[in-house]
């Protein structure tokens, strides 16, 4: 076993083995909750958007301010009751169905404030890795995160729409409320000591709120490599939420397709997100860090552009061919931009960073399905569909051009803010 494997470290092989349970449980809600909308409760379709638009609310309304928590309280504890909080929420869906007293006001409720615990969850998550397998880990750490969230994207989904069938929604929920549980209780075994609150220097513990996440803030989008980094993976993902939105309207009612192959083209995404992320640390080691993540962007985005082709016959293998390997773009970019922004960035400061770039990547999401939702309606689905491809296209183009591109390897630490002297790069022989 390499000796930067995150797999030697006892706390990450825990820490992994929640994300199986948690992550499995937040696909298969991603079916199951919206369905109990529509199949439960008789829901409009603007309610069911109300719904989606709920679940990912609390990254623009939290997400900066729990940063700055995430770097003051401790971690573990953090990631338990975030599960926890989930767990006992979604529980409650089941229970009042069950009672005949379930509400899309309750759903509404359960939506918006277990997204609310999956902000500090989603942020802790990101902010403790680095503590468990140490700056040299990072990359193969982050490649077996990203790995396993493209897996339950195809597993989970694809069971999530199983159970639905099986089960009923509600009960599906119930299996997914059980995951988030098991999750919490598989947490409690790290270490009380592996995931201390960050050291903050005593005269910023006095600085008020505003000013942490202002701190936070500038040390994102005032390093020109970290704003490059945000604003390459808030295109991808503004682009992508704009062709998501109109999917299901184009495979169900304007061709005709039944829901299991929207499902497989999507599936074909999670494929691509998965090679990507298996692939990253490999070509990264050959070609150089920041070369990897400019040619994959030069080389694969304009795949996206193939997305919008989708109709009959082989153009729907054209357009889950191009899907794919934007996505497989995606996992490459998901691993690579990942590590290197946690390498780029203090201990003290990790939690703001990762809610400054959940707070831009996750609000691009929440536009994204705004935006698709109107020109839908003003200029037709077709259009839509090129504007999203256009904008995945294009997403790589602040990377490509920002000093990213010339970067051989991680930097070998991050610096404090106000250093004398900026980290060293290490650089990494070619193969």
């Amino acid at each position: 076993m390499r000796s930067d494997s995150p797999w030697r470290v006892r706390d990450f092989r825990t820490l992994f083995s929640a994300a199986v349970l948690s992550q499995l449980g937040t696909n298969v809600g991603y079916v199951a909750v919206p369905l109990i909308a529509v199949e439960a409760l008789d829901a409009s379709p603007g309610e069911v958007g109300v719904l989606a638009t709920l679940s990912t609310l609390a990254f623009l309304l939290i997400g900066l301010p729990a940063g700055a928590w995430v770097d003051r309280l401790p971690q573990r504890r953090m990631l338990i009751v975030a599960d926890a909080v989930r767990g006992l929420l979604l529980a409650s869906v089941p229970v009042a169905w069950w009672c005949d007293a379930l509400t899309l006001a309750q759903l509404y409720a359960v939506v918006l404030l277990s997204g609310c615990a999956t902000v500090f969850y989603d942020v802790t998550g990101q902010s403790i890795l680095p503590r468990f397998v140490g700056r040299d880990g990072l990359v193969p750490a982050n490649a077996a995160m990203v790995s396993l969230m493209a897996a339950t994207n195809v597993a989970g989904r694809g069971a999530g729409g199983g159970l639905v069938q099986l089960l009923t929604a509600p009960l599906a929920v119930a299996v997914t409320a059980v995951s988030h549980l098991a999750s919490a209780v598989r947490l409690l075994w790290l270490k009380e000591t592996a995931a201390p609150a960050p050291a903050v220097p005593p005269h910023r513990t006095r600085e008020p709120l505003r000013v942490q996440i202002a701190t936070g803030v500038r040390h994102v989008l005032g390093n020109r490599e970290l704003r490059a980094l945000a604003l390459s993976a808030s295109l991808t993902n503004l682009g992508s939420q704009i062709l998501n939105t109109m999917m299901p309207v184009l495979f169900v009612r304007e061709l005709g397709l039944s829901a299991g192959v929207l499902g497989l083209y999507w599936a074909a995404g999670g494929v691509g997100l998965l090679l990507g992320a298996r692939c990253a640390r490999a070509v990264a080691a050959r070609l150089g860090f920041g070369r990897t993540l400019g040619l994959a962007g030069l080389v694969l985005a304009p795949a996206g552009l193939l997305v919008p082709l989708v109709g009959h016959g082989p153009w729907l293998w054209v357009a889950g061919a191009g899907w794919l390997c934007a996505m497989f773009k995606t996992g490459m970019d998901n691993v690579l931009g990942v590590s290197l922004r946690q390498r780029m960035t203090p201990d003290a400061l990790l939690g703001r960073m990762n809610a400054t770039f959940r707070f831009l990547l996750t609000g691009a999401i929440a536009i994204g399905a705004a935006i698709s939702g109107l020109l839908g309606e003003l200029v037709g689905l077709h259009a839509t569909l090129w504007v999203g491809g256009s904008l995945l296209a294009c997403a790589f183009l602040p990377v490509f051009l920002s000093p990213v591109r010339t970067r051989r390897a991680l930097p070998a630490e991050a610096q404090e803010p106000g250093s004398a002297r900026p980290a060293p790069l290490p650089r990494v022989r070619e193969g």
